[in-house]
C-alpha cells in the first residue's frame, strides 16, 4: 500500500473549508484535549477528530495543535473541517505529454498548475481526470476512487516527470520502489542566491510547521528524516543560481524546504521563499510573468516492476522555466 507521506505531495488539505471555534472554559480544562473537544463538535465521532487534529487543523491562539491526548488548556480553539470532495472523479479530455506507456505504467511530463488527483478546492482538471479519460478502465484502483494510479506526487505548480500504474501489480511495484527509495529522482531550481557549497548534502527531520498548519518545517525533533543531495549547476552572480537535486527521501515538499533552509528558496515559491529577491532577479521575474516556484522534475529512473527493463526519462525545463533562466544568464 502507497505510503503518501514518503513522496512528494501536495499538502493535504489547502482548502478553506469551514473553521469552528471551540471554547474550553476552565472547567473543562485538565483533560485529554480530544475528550474535552467532543462534547463541543455535536456528533463528530472521536476517532474523526483525533484525525482532523493529527492532521494539524486544530489550532490554539495561532499555534497548530498536533496531539489529541496533551491535556486541554482553557481557551479558544480553531477547528478547520475540510471541504467536502466528490466521491467518484470525472474523466476529461486534457492535454497529456505521454513519455512512455504500456499495458501497466504511463510516465508523462506533468505542466505546471495540474494537480495530481481531485482534493478540497481542486475537484477537476487534475491529472487523474485526465488518466482516466486517456486509460479508461484500466487504471490502478489501488489508489482508492480519488487517486486511481497516483502513486506519488508533484506539488500542483511543480512541474516535470511522474509516473503512474495501469495495473494493480506495476502499482503494488512501483509503491515497493518509492518505500525502499529504489527510484533515480532528480529536480533542477532557480533559486534566490547561491548555496556557500557548490555541492553538498542536506539532512534534517521535515514536518508539519508548528506554527503554520499549510507549511512543512525543518523540526529539531519529530518529523520524518529528509535528504537531500544539490550541485550548483550555474551562478547567476550572487543573486541567484540554477541548482540540481537528487532526492534520497521524498517527504512533502522536501526540496523546496531544504532550499530555503539553506537560504535559497525556489524563485517565485509563495510558502517558503520569504525575503525579497535581489532587483535585478525581482525584475526578472516580473518581467517573466512568473508566478511559481521555480522547481522541475527533470529525470526519473527506475525498473519495471514488470518486465525489468531499466527506464530512463528526461523532461526538459518548461516553456516559463526556461524563460526565466535566460533571463538570469543575462545577469552574468
Amino acid at each position: 500500500m502507497t505510503s503518501y507521506d514518503d513522496i512528494d505531495d501536495d499538502l493535504p488539505f489547502t482548502d478553506t473549508g469551514e473553521v469552528l471555534e471551540l471554547v474550553l472554559t476552565p472547567d473543562l480544562s485538565g483533560d485529554r484535549l480530544d475528550r474535552a473537544l467532543l462534547p463541543l463538535l455535536g456528533e463528530m465521532s472521536r476517532a474523526r477528530l483525533q484525525a482532523l487534529i493529527a492532521e494539524g487543523r486544530l489550532s490554539l491562539d495561532g499555534q497548530a495543535v498536533t496531539d489529541g491526548k496533551h491535556k486541554a488548556k482553557a481557551g479558544t480553539y480553531s477547528l478547520t473541517i475540510p471541504a467536502p470532495v466528490a466521491a467518484i472523479p470525472e474523466p476529461q479530455d486534457l492535454r497529456l505529454e505521454v513519455l512512455f506507456e504500456d499495458a501497466h505504467l504511463i510516465v508523462i511530463n506533468k505542466p505546471a498548475g495540474m494537480a495530481a488527483h481531485p482534493a478540497p478546492g481542486t475537484p477537476d482538471g487534475t491529472l487523474v481526470n485526465a488518466l482516466l479519460f486517456h486509460c479508461g478502465d484500466t487504471l490502478s484502483g489501488i489508489g482508492g476512487v480519488l487517486r486511481p494510479g497516483i502513486v506519488h506526487r508533484l506539488d500542483k505548480d511543480t512541474s516535470g516527470v511522474m509516473v503512474a500504474a495501469k495495473s494493480d501489480v506495476a502499482h503494488r511495484g512501483l509503491s515497493e520502489l518509492f518505500s525502499r527509495h529504489d527510484i533515480d529522482r532528480a529536480y533542477e531550481a532557480l533559486v534566490r542566491g547561491t548555496p556557500k557549497s557548490p555541492k553538498g548534502t542536506v539532512t534534517t527531520r521535515i514536518g508539519r510547521s508548528p506554527h503554520d498548519r499549510k507549511k512543512m518545517a525543518v523540526l529539531k525533533a519529530g518529523g520524518r528524516e529528509a535528504i537531500t543531495h544539490y550541485r550548483v549547476l550555474e551562478s547567476f552572480g550572487t543573486a541567484a543560481a540554477r541548482v540540481r537535486c537528487t532526492l534520497e527521501t521524498g517527504r512533502t515538499h522536501q526540496i523546496r524546504v531544504h532550499m530555503a533552509h539553506l537560504g535559497c528558496p525556489c524563485l517565485g515559491d509563495p510558502v517558503y521563499g520569504s525575503g525579497a529577491a535581489a532587483k535585478p532577479v525581482a525584475e526578472a521575474l516580473r518581467e517573466q510573468g512568473f508566478v511559481r516556484q521555480a522547481l522541475h522534475a527533470a529525470h526519473l529512473g527506475f525498473v519495471h516492476p514488470l518486465t525489468g527493463d531499466k527506464l530512463s526519462f528526461e523532461a526538459p525545463l518548461p516553456e516559463d522555466m526556461a524563460g526565466l533562466y535566460s533571463a538570469l544568464e543575462g545577469l552574468n
